[in-house]
């Protein structure tokens, strides 16, 4: 076994909160490390994209899952908070599925009522249009918007850029 086969493995863990992506798409696999003697277990370090995010026990579960289905049940997780998870770690395969599914990916200038980065517009995930209007800045979970789109006028996520 190798560290590539066990991430290839865990290729197929979903995000349950968007199960078009899986928790590499995502990034927050952090690390892998394999048994340093044996009978130890193999570490897997994961970080939430929110610290106290709901989904982390339901991702360990699917990550024990899917290892255990290739034989491998002495398994560690552990959560590390710090540094903490950036959309910047998403691939770019995970922001493509995002906008395939519906929702509308993350882009680094949806700060720009910071201060930090130029405006830009979120684009509809339908029809592409960027005339688009921020409804909440809350959506069903933590990590997403509201928006609606005002030419056809279909309302869609946002996932937050941080």
């Amino acid at each position: 076994m190798t560290k590539e086969q066990i991430f290839a493995w865990l290729e197929d863990v979903k995000d349950p909160e968007v199960p078009a992506l899986s928790i590499l798409d995502l990034g927050i696999v952090r690390d892998v490390q394999l048994p340093s003697a044996p009978g130890a277990p193999i570490n897997i370090k994961i970080t939430p994209t929110y610290s106290g995010c709901p989904a982390m026990d339901v991702i360990a579960i699917g990550i024990r899952l899917a290892l255990a289905g290739h034989g491998i049940n002495n398994i560690q997780i552990e959560n590390q908070l710090s540094p903490a998870w950036t959309t910047e770690w998403m691939t770019e395969t995970g922001k493509e599925k995002l906008k395939a599914y519906g929702i509308a990916p993350p882009h680094r200038k949806a700060f720009a009522d910071l201060g930090l980065f130029e405006k830009e517009d979120i684009a509809c995930p339908r029809c592409n249009a960027t005339n688009t209007e921020l409804v909440s800045q809350y959506g069903p979970t933590s990590c997403k918007a509201l928006y609606k789109c005002l030419e056809c006028l279909e309302p869609f996520e946002y996932f937050k850029c941080h």
